[in-house]
């Protein structure tokens, strides 16, 4: 059956790869987004590779009266909120921004919901509520304690909406903490497009890669793991589209919550080399210190997903990888290449935080 489904921040990199899931699936898309660090170009893609047509409304949710004129003219059934700023560094820099964004667009979000009697809600949360681990893979009931203001937003928002679903059993909400998405729809058509210098590792490999980045930072090769480089999660991003569906068609009365990922990790040297071999071209790197906050390994314990939600991410590195390069080696300036004025180099929050290194992305 069709549903309408509001996707916020479907222009961006997670977003508009679910959005192309939803629509295929046969779904009526509607995004909102304030294009801060997403591009129009995107939304046009999504209508193309899914065949289907899109609306698309440039709002920025901090503002509920834009907000609630979209609501008013869809009938809309249930919500995918990507929506906020993500950048782990800028959060640190910006703190105020960060919360006054995030929580304020989330919370006109859930009342616009609530008075359009909207209950269904798969929130974009992330694996930095998690913080430095105490038990590896990180299960959903490990400890809570996020080191940054991007962090506590995400944590803040789940408590918002724990509370909210315990005020009223009509509400159906899951928090999906994901960890590091990377890879591309196998199209090259769209995929992630950082403004500035990437925060994540796989752009940044990626950019090295076509040229333009001189090489990769690698902050710290003395870590407890094979190599002595920071492990991590990486999740497809398409895989982890498809866990946004699973997460609406599983949708109960509450708030639960699910770890995304594969619960393998890659090392830093690892995404070197396999970028390497999918590119053909090598990727000079440089070793230097530790960074402050930097942890060993974070792997995500995904098995709360695969039992309740029918999902499994199965797509391998080499895939996410080779998807990754097929994207960036199109469009060696993102979507620019396709809107000669657009920027390629301005400041903005990477859509996942983290860094050129073994730091979370997600």
């Amino acid at each position: 059956m069709q549903e309408t489904i509001l996707v916020t921040g479907g222009a961006g990199y997670i977003g508009s790869h679910t959005a192309i899931a939803l629509a295929e699936r046969g779904h009526r898309v509607v995004i909102v987004d304030n294009l801060a660090n997403s591009s129009r170009r995107a939304v046009e893609r999504i209508g193309e590779l899914a065949r289907a047509e899109v609306d698309f409304h440039e709002v920025d949710l901090v503002d509920n009266e834009a907000l609630g004129e979209v609501f008013g003219q869809h009938a809309i059934s249930s919500v995918i909120h990507f929506a906020g700023l993500k950048a782990v560094g800028e959060s640190v820099a910006e703190p105020l921004g960060y919360y006054r964004t995030n929580l304020i667009s989330t919370i006109n979000l859930l009342e616009q919901m609530e008075a359009n009697h909207v209950w269904d809600l798969v929130f974009s949360s992330s694996a930095t509520v998690y913080g430095d681990p105490d038990l590896l893979p990180i299960p959903e009931d490990a400890k809570l304690q996020p080191t940054n203001p991007y962090g506590r937003t995400k944590l803040m928002i789940e408590d918002i909406c724990r509370d909210v679903a315990a005020a009223d059993d009509r509400w159906r909400i899951s928090l999906l903490r994901y960890f590091n998405p990377v890879g591309a729809h196998p199209s090259g058509r769209i995929g992630e497009d950082p403004r500035g210098i990437p925060n994540n590792l796989v752009p940044y490999v990626m950019q090295v890669a076509v040229g333009r980045r001189d090489q990769v930072q690698v902050y710290g090769d003395d870590w407890n793991t094979a190599d002595g480089t920071g492990v991590r999660d990486y999740i497809h991003v398409v895989d982890l589209a498809m866990g946004h569906l699973a997460a609406l068609d599983h949708l109960e009365p509450g708030c639960d919550v699910f770890n995304l990922g594969t619960g393998t990790g890659a090392s830093v040297f690892e995404i070197i080399k396999t970028t390497e071999n999918v590119s053909g071209r090598p990727i000079p790197f440089e070793v230097i210190g530790r960074r402050d906050g930097d942890i060993a390994t974070s792997l995500a314990d995904p098995s709360k997903a695969n039992r309740n939600l029918e999902w499994r991410a199965d797509r391998s590195l080499d895939v996410m990888l080779a998807d990754s390069w097929n994207w960036q080696s199109k469009h060696p300036n993102g979507f620019a290449d396709d809107d000669p004025g657009a920027p390629t180099d301005a400041p903005a929050p990477d859509p996942d935080g983290g860094g050129a290194s073994p730091m979370p992305t997600s």
